[in-house]
């Protein structure tokens, strides 16, 4: 009587584990390519930001995340009314009034994952550019702009344009930064008569808000205002 062979495996049910293998490798790369496309995006083109405090109320609100083009960040292209984003290294940061620490905004992505973020960048928005004389205020209580009166719809509502008075030229290469919240806000105001006087470099900025991402119910745009022109 003859045994019968130990049964085998059919030919070709070995390799059935390749795809799998391969599926988990196409995964793996799949995600090395995303992370490198993603970190190119934000190094390059636009990256989100984290708004923790209410110094550019109404426009933008503590919790919010707002796109930032790095794409019109060279020097000699940020306008009048633009909201940007700033390294304050040597300059805003550090104030020594201990309500600056609020003023900072983070990359949401660190939030997002729990990392720290920077705290040395801050949102303003840009109120004299290289050449401009900025004073406040005016016999009728207005700020000005080379000695035409401003209109700032964008100022919170019952602030005044600024209760800190100055007389200030901006020399080419610097801008002079507010904040919309004007009584909450620490800006180029609260470093007048420290080292650089509150004018911030050209090159510090990082790249100009665009967008309000987050949360959903106040996705919108966040547009030039027309005294930018």
């Amino acid at each position: 009587m003859h045994s019968t062979p130990a049964s085998r495996s059919p030919v070709g049910e070995h390799p059935k584990r390749r795809p799998h293998r391969v599926g988990w490798r196409f995964v793996f790369s799949a995600v090395v390519v995303a992370a490198l496309i993603s970190g190119l995006v934000r190094g390059f083109l636009v990256d989100v930001y984290f708004i923790p405090s209410a110094s550019m109320e109404p426009l933008l609100v503590e919790g919010d995340r707002v796109l930032v083009t790095k794409l019109d960040d060279t020097p000699g292209t940020v306008r009048r009314g633009d909201v940007v984003v700033f390294d304050g290294r040597g300059s805003f940061d550090p104030i020594t009034d201990p309500r600056s620490v609020p003023e900072r905004v983070v990359a949401a992505a660190g939030q997002w994952l729990g990392l720290t973020g920077s705290d040395t960048v801050y949102v303003k928005r840009v109120i004299g550019v290289g050449g401009d004389r900025v004073t406040c205020c005016s016999a009728d209580g207005r700020l000005s702009v080379n000695g035409t009166t401003t209109d700032e719809p964008y100022v919170h509502a019952g602030d005044v344009p600024s209760e800190d008075r100055f007389d200030v030229v901006v020399p080419d290469g610097r801008v002079w930064l507010l904040g919309d919240h004007r009584s909450a806000s620490m800006d180029s105001r609260s470093l007048l008569g420290a080292p650089g006087g509150g004018l911030i470099a050209e090159d510090r900025i990082i790249g100009r808000a665009f967008q309000l991402v987050w949360p959903l119910d106040r996705f919108a745009p966040i547009d030039r205002p027309a005294t930018a022109s």
